[in-house]
């Protein structure tokens, strides 16, 4: 991007992390796209902070992250939850009117109208949600009723599924401005028992702007290997440089990866 400005790429992790899973991007991504994660309330260094469970306290949370951010351009990439709270965060930029990201990329998540094992799921007793859990990869080995985990992780885990639910919910109404403008880029793990290529085919209807697919090596939790920043890099140079060209906040493609492709 040499002649325009750095992409800012905003990172939101999956149900009960941090930012862990972003750490050392900024090696990888390259000197022309800045990684900035963001940790919501309850986790990491804001685990002080109530945890939310809703569009409405998600949204107060994170607005002035952007509304008040520097000018230029952005890119937003969410890792399951992550996915659910990058679009309603591009969905929110839209309806205000505000300038929104290049590209949206989503990862590990079915779009909004797809039940999933864990729809819901907030409402299980402890021991059937981390039966459920379990099948994701998500419960730790050794972890006992009473334990660390379940007193400090699973009520993490609870919440944020309960945050899920209600993100799902309110994507599905329509949005009054139309459709959003904004490339898409969804990716899955060819080893993700969740959410596989076809779970996430549907994200087709969900933007006017063209979708492309890719699959990655790796289970649900593919965001801790390096193929994904290296994807993200190459799609967020992709994006600036069209939208450089065109003059146009929003590029037209991303024409650097192919429609459906594998990695």
């Amino acid at each position: 991007m040499a002649h325009h400005r750095r992409m800012r790429l905003y990172c939101f992790a999956h149900a009960g992390a941090g930012t862990s899973s972003f750490h050392g991007w900024d090696g990888i991504l390259g000197p022309d796209v800045e990684v900035v994660p963001l940790a919501l309330p309850g986790r990491g260094e804001r685990s002080g902070e109530p945890r939310i469970t809703d569009r409405e306290a998600l949204l107060a949370d994170l607005s002035k992250r952007f509304t008040d951010a520097p000018p230029g351009p952005f890119a937003l990439y969410g890792h399951s939850l992550g996915a659910m709270i990058a679009h309603t965060v591009t969905c929110a930029l839209h309806e205000a009117g505000l300038p929104g990201p290049s590209l949206l990329a989503v990862g590990a998540c079915p779009p909004p109208a797809t039940r999933t094992p864990l729809s819901g799921a907030h409402h299980a007793t402890d021991a059937e949600l981390v039966r459920l859990l379990g099948v994701m990869g998500a419960v730790p080995e050794g972890a006992r009723p009473g334990g660390f985990w379940y007193r400090t992780a699973l009520p993490v885990l609870r919440d944020d599924l309960a945050l899920a639910d209600s993100l799902r919910a309110a994507a599905r109404r329509p949005l009054a401005p139309g459709p959003l403008p904004v490339p898409l880029l969804v990716v899955t793990g060819e080893d993700d028992p969740m959410v596989g290529p076809d779970a996430a085919a549907g994200w087709d209807r969900w933007t006017a702007g063209p979708v492309t697919r890719r699959t990655l090596p790796g289970d649900h939790y593919f965001a801790g290997r390096q193929e994904l920043p290296r994807l993200l890099a190459d799609a967020c140079r992709a994006v600036g440089h069209a939208a450089a060209r065109e003059g146009t906040p929003h590029c037209c493609s991303v024409p650097a990866l192919a429609a459906t492709d594998k990695v």
